[in-house]
């Protein structure tokens, strides 16, 4: 049962508040499962809650109203320090600007999430190695992101959100700042991922690249979820 529910939002609310006692709904009553493995997207347009979802699920932010369960753990529930703890051990976040941190090589910017969790140095370089290889960007390893294509800092991006063997990666509009054969490169990679390692991946997205990989589509209007099919994706 556990498996079907891997991610369960019920009845969430988001709400922010605006200037002179305004109130800007981002999300509206929104119920969503997710089960493990799923390669699924939340698609939409600009301003329809996307990110917000996103942020809640990967527990960066919290609802207003209404509750989130991932991985049977109940996110409303967690103070700051155990949603930090949460986030390091269990989610992967790709999103469109990289977050990458210059002065750092490539090496040191996906060895960074072990650092947090306390790996041993034997066995930060075996995993960034790995995750290196999975991006194919092994002879990169001493670079700086300066020195790479975008196509290439995104690949980093994803080496860093997987390194620590998530079983969710969010990505935020992954392929927002690539061309097509870059972001076809990047999708290859994600879905491979999801294949080989059963990791669940989550987009948020507008981009019909990303949109004709996903095995799921969840359509968001104005903080409401208007459709949400199965669909069978060409790749």
């Amino acid at each position: 049962m556990e498996n079907q529910h891997f991610v369960k939002v019920r009845n969430v609310t988001k709400q922010y508040s605006m200037a002179e006692g305004q109130t800007l709904v981002a999300l509206d009553d929104v119920n969503l499962t997710i089960a493990r493995g799923e390669f699924a997207g939340v698609v939409g347009p600009s301003g329809s809650g996307k990110t917000t979802l996103l942020n809640l699920i990967g527990s960066l932010d919290q609802p207003s109203t209404g509750s989130i369960k991932v991985m049977g753990q109940h996110l409303e529930s967690l103070n700051a320090k155990a949603s930090a703890e949460f986030r390091n051990k269990h989610v992967g976040f790709i999103f469109q600007t990289y977050n990458l941190l210059t002065i750092y090589s490539v090496f040191e910017n996906v060895e960074l999430p072990l650092l947090l969790l306390g790996y041993s140095a034997a066995q930060r370089r075996e995993a960034v190695m790995e995750a290196l290889e999975w991006v194919g960007l092994a002879d990169r390893a001493k670079s700086k992101p300066g020195q790479l294509s975008g196509g290439q800092n995104q690949r980093v991006a994803i080496a860093r959100a997987i390194i620590k063997k998530p079983q969710l990666v969010l990505a935020d509009e992954p392929t927002a700042n690539l061309d097509t054969k870059n972001s076809n490169h990047i999708l290859d990679i994600m879905a491979k991922i999801n294949r080989e390692l059963g990791v669940t991946f989550l987009f948020s997205t507008h981009d019909d690249k990303v949109i004709s990989y996903l095995r799921r589509k969840i359509t968001l209007h104005d903080g409401r979820v208007t459709t949400d099919e199965v669909i069978d994706a060409h790749h």
